[in-house]
């Protein structure tokens, strides 16, 4: 057998996690093509992450660790295999298998590290979970400012549950303002809330720079060369796998990948027995229904890469193909004794939109796929290798959109937007149950870092939200009128859209903010409604400059000049409550007569740059977000105020 070790990588968002991977393959010599090595983030491959800096889909990578030299056998008989050199067991092997060496010196005995990169988002949740099942261990990185926050709370609960064996990486030890030792005692106390037995309790600890590529047992950067000790430790405390080599074949689906040649590939760790290329397996789906099916590929991981494979063992992580209607949680197991693994269990989505056929007036002008066939198509294609989310079919021909948070379909929404999609979707809302007669619905955990300055404006904010301040502590080495607030508040969800543009505003962009689901709770009081209006525009038409100067005082403005516009679209936000129709596209009157200094005065305010995220934040409940690949505009549901104005009277609105 192959000595074996599947580690995931958790954390919270912007802990590092991406960079010390990257380090962990460069230094690993792990073979990567060109445009690998130019790239700065190896494994933040999709353009979403790259932009967002956050990693959303979770990967597999595998390093070959030389951490032992001992000599098998004298002079092996090496067996290359793609990058990989493999020689026979000198003794206690059975017959015929082999162990994965290095090939130079006489053939010492190597390790396999299956890395697993994974979300650090809680929206993300689905795909963190059902990773997790694949892994035998996990390097939770701590930011050695930051220490645990939200998400390094949810992703390190999922891999107690998953009885994982956790190795604490504290991270970005090279920052000034890092305070390693209270970081650890946040990190124990962590440990202990959620339920950690004493030995799980007892971590190891390693202190590391992702950045710089160094890592070591003891936090000083001189002594550290590399990112040995990380190596050392998966491969000293992390279990190999457990397994039966010579029993029947169970493999466990955890996701899905798409190639023009193999099409749909499966990819999950093999539990027990080994699999084999060109043999006939058992498909097992999640409801139990048993089918026959050749695997036509087999491959594993070499690096980043997949590599065919003629067998791939026990515990070690395969990517097949040949099954047609291949899905998450479904099993492949022994064509003559099939066995089905347990099924994946998700949590339940919290926020839901609806999605529906754009039909604006400047509908089909951008977009490539825009009919409803080619939205719902690839919608239910979504649910193919997103577990969290879920989709319905709605009367008027929309369809309902679920999952576990404003971030989790905005990521939905841009990736459609990308590839083509024009669309309209409306305001998030929260998802209520019924739980012993009572309607409840989602509540957050907040936890917000900002400057002394700003403590009161953030109880002031989150006080009008309804929020129940739940911890509240400064900095220890908070100095008179300076230093940093740690707030944690518990908060209704629906309170919280819309809040984040509000909150960067407020704090001047200073403030940290992090949110994780809490749990299912009765309502207090009526839900919030929005404070300000819209402006909308009164007509269709291009923007002009003598318009928006005339209007700008209004509120603050969302366009600028010679922007096609159409009448009910919203084109700014009003100062009052209420909405107001206003006529950006109105020109200057022409006449032969002209005065010194004419227009010398005006000035036009810069517009605010309305993206995606901050459309969904803004839109209300009557209004829609018009996405196309080329736009994003913000309109009301009735464009004709008339129309509105008579369906409000007849109460249809």
């Amino acid at each position: 057998m192959i000595n074996i070790r599947n580690v995931a990588i958790i954390a919270h968002v912007d802990h590092g996690k991406t960079t010390l991977v990257d380090a962990l393959l460069r230094q690993s010599k792990t073979y990567l093509n060109k445009e690998l090595i130019d790239r700065q983030f190896i494994m933040d491959s999709n353009e979403l992450e790259r932009e967002r800096g956050i990693t959303i889909f979770s990967k597999n990578a595998s390093v070959v660790w030389y951490p032992q030299r001992k000599e098998i056998s004298p002079n092996p008989s090496l067996i290359k295999r793609g990058n990989e050199f493999y020689a026979p067991f000198a003794k206690g092997g059975a017959e015929g298998t082999h162990r994965l060496v290095h090939p130079e010196g006489g053939g010492f005995d190597a390790v396999k590290i299956n890395i697993i990169d994974t979300p650090g988002h809680a929206d993300f949740g689905g795909e963190v979970e059902r990773v997790l099942t694949m892994a035998d261990g996990a390097l939770l990185l701590i930011d050695a400012k930051e220490g645990p926050m939200p998400q390094t709370r949810f992703v390190l609960k999922k891999a107690l549950e998953q009885k994982l064996k956790i190795i604490v990486v504290v991270n970005k030890i090279d920052r000034p303002d890092a305070r390693i030792n209270q970081v650890l005692d946040k990190t124990l106390d962590l440990f202990l809330e959620l339920g950690a037995d004493d030995d799980t309790a007892d971590f190891p600890i390693i202190y590391a720079s992702g950045k710089e590529g160094k890592a070591g047992l003891e936090p000083d950067l001189e002594k550290m060369t590399g990112v040995t000790a990380i190596f050392e430790e998966i491969v000293r405390q992390i279990p190999p796998p457990q397994g039966d080599p010579n029993g029947s074949l169970q493999m466990l689906i955890t996701s899905l990948d798409y190639d023009n040649f193999k099409g749909r590939i499966g990819i999950g760790r093999i539990y027990n027995g080994s699999a084999k290329q060109n043999t006939e397996v058992a498909y097992i789906s999640r409801d139990g229904v048993v089918k026959k099916y050749k695997l036509t590929s087999l491959m594993t991981y070499q690096g980043l890469n997949r590599v065919d494979a003629d067998e791939v063992q026990v515990g070690d992580i395969a990517a097949v193909s040949g099954i047609p209607d291949i899905a998450i949680g479904a099993t492949i197991a022994d064509a003559v004794s099939p066995l089905p693994l347990p099924v994946l269990s998700i949590e339940e989505p919290t926020v839901k939109m609806t999605f529906g056929v754009n039909n604006s007036p400047l509908a089909g002008q951008e977009g490539e796929f825009k009919t409803s066939r080619q939205i719902r198509e690839r919608l239910y294609k979504e649910l193919e290798t997103d577990m969290a989310l879920r989709v319905e079919d709605l009367p008027d021909g929309g369809w309902l959109v679920s999952g576990r948070g404003e971030l989790h379909l905005a990521i939905l929404i841009e990736r459609m937007r990308r590839e083509g999609y024009e669309f309209q979707v409306s305001r998030p809302q929260v998802i209520t149950k019924e739980v012993d007669g009572r309607k409840v619905a989602p509540y957050e955990r907040v936890f917000i870092e900002v400057p002394q300055d700003f403590s009161g404006t953030v109880m002031q904010m989150m006080g009008v939200r309804k929020a129940v301040l739940e911890d509240m502590s400064t900095d220890d080495r908070v100095e008179r009128g300076s230093g940093i607030v740690y707030f944690e508040f518990v908060i209704p969800t629906g309170n919280l859209f819309g809040f984040r543009s509000q909150f960067i505003t407020d704090t001047k962009g200073l403030g940290i903010i992090s949110t994780s689901f809490y749990k299912y709770d009765e309502e207090v009081g009526e839900p919030l409604r929005r404070e300000h209006g819209s402006l909308v525009a009164h007509e269709s038409g291009v923007t002009s400059l003598y318009g928006l100067v005339n209007t700008q005082d209004r509120g603050l403005l969302f366009v600028g000049p010679g922007e096609k516009v159409y009448k009910g679209q919203v084109v700014g936000q009003n100062s009052r409550s209420d909405d107001m129709r206003i006529n950006v596209c109105k020109t200057k009157e022409l006449s032969n007569m002209r005065s010194k200094g004419d227009g010398a005065m005006e000035h036009f305010n810069a517009p605010r740059i309305m993206g995606l995220d901050e459309s969904l934040e803004y839109v209300g409940d009557d209004e829609l977000v018009e996405v196309t690949p080329k736009s994003v505009r913000i309109r009301k549901v009735i464009l004709d105020e008339a129309e509105e104005r008579r369906k409000r009277s007849q109460g249809l609105l």
